[in-house]
């Protein structure tokens, strides 16, 4: 049976060699990937799906984010053709060949639980609601090129030496009374577990260091209780702001939006500023393309998102701020 089988695909293979041999070379063309990345506008994401508390918002609340693809033949071609596509070259890109995806993914969705943090922290707080911090860790997003240590990113600090690590400040004094090039031992959590690891303390300029770079994250009580629910592929920390603005909008008795569909971007620290973002003007273009009648932007940024409204004279409001309360205000007075 089988070998009736292989006579019949030998046959069919050398009666359309041709034509095989042209689809093979139709799909190289269509899906090898080339070393670049193209940005190829942006979206939005509605937060009434993200945030549990009930709205009484007659308008809506978005986050903006980035399109991108991986560049084939044919998407690398049309980048020259069409104007808002942007080619980026895989080794211009901004992420670190050393680490890996999982690191970087890693870090990202750091990025995004901090995030989280800072937007409920600062609209409770502006809304005069009640919010407890429990405590306090600090996770290691960037482990740098020049550490010694086997400690990874997305561990949990928990102790340097048997001294707690519940204190940013309390953890430089520690570092800064000890000897450079000390051996650590350096308690973490790593998926779920306390284990040891090792670490040697290096000196950049002036300040004692391990190499680590942390995000602080809260464990608070609010009231009213609060959930977030953001995709597995969901990241970064740019929607910090908007997040906020729109926990303080469902907080407050008055509705901010007046019936507007709002888009912004920014990060958002503890004290409520906000910070430059990457990748505005596609952002901005995917507030145009869903028709938003504002668009927030960090003051960072500005100056890029006006030149690209002006470039392709795009009819919506561009409003620039420092602070969530920047935000606020103009909501509250147009």
């Amino acid at each position: 049976m089988f070998s009736k089988i292989y006579e019949k695909i030998k046959g069919f293979i050398k009666k359309n060699y041709k034509e095989i041999i042209v689809y093979i070379l139709i799909f190289v063309f269509l899906t090898f990937p080339l070393p670049y990345y193209i940005y190829i506008g942006g979206g939005i994401i509605d937060l009434n799906d993200r945030i549990s508390l009930e709205s009484n918002e007659e308008g809506s609340y978005n986050l903006a984010y980035v399109k991108q693809i991986n560049a084939t033949i044919p998407t690398y071609l049309l980048s020259f053709v069409i104007d808002s596509w942007t080619l980026e070259s895989v080794s211009n890109s901004s992420i670190d060949s050393e680490e890996s995806m999982s690191d970087i993914s890693e870090r990202e969705r750091i990025y995004l639980e901090e995030a989280n943090n800072h937007a409920i922290l600062n609209a409770y707080r502006l809304a005069g609601r009640d919010i407890d911090i429990k405590s306090s860790s600090y996770k290691v997003i960037y482990v740098s090129s020049e550490s010694e240590t086997d400690i990874e990113i997305g561990d949990t600090l928990v102790s340097v030496n048997g001294i707690s690590v519940n204190n940013n400040s309390e953890y430089k004094e520690y570092l800064n009374g000890l000897e450079v090039n000390d051996n650590l031992n350096v308690k973490v959590i790593r998926d779920g577990k306390e284990i040891d690891c090792y670490a040697k303390l290096k000196e950049l300029d002036g300040e004692k260091i391990i190499g680590l770079y942390m995000a602080n994250i809260y464990d608070f009580e609010v009231d009213p209780e609060i959930e977030l629910y953001f995709n597995w592929n969901e990241s970064g920390p740019s929607g910090g702001f908007m997040l906020s603005l729109a926990i303080y909008d469902r907080l407050v008795d008055s509705d901010l939006t007046k019936g507007r569909k709002i888009v912004g971007t920014g990060t958002i620290d503890q004290e409520g500023r906000v910070g430059e973002i990457g990748g505005v003007t596609y952002k901005l273009m995917g507030a145009v393309d869903n028709k938003a009648d504002i668009f927030f932007v960090p003051a960072a940024n500005y100056e890029e998102a006006m030149e690209a409204k002006e470039k392709y004279d795009y009819d919506i409001e561009i409003v620039q701020v420092e602070t969530l309360v920047d935000a606020i205000k103009y909501l509250e007075e147009n």
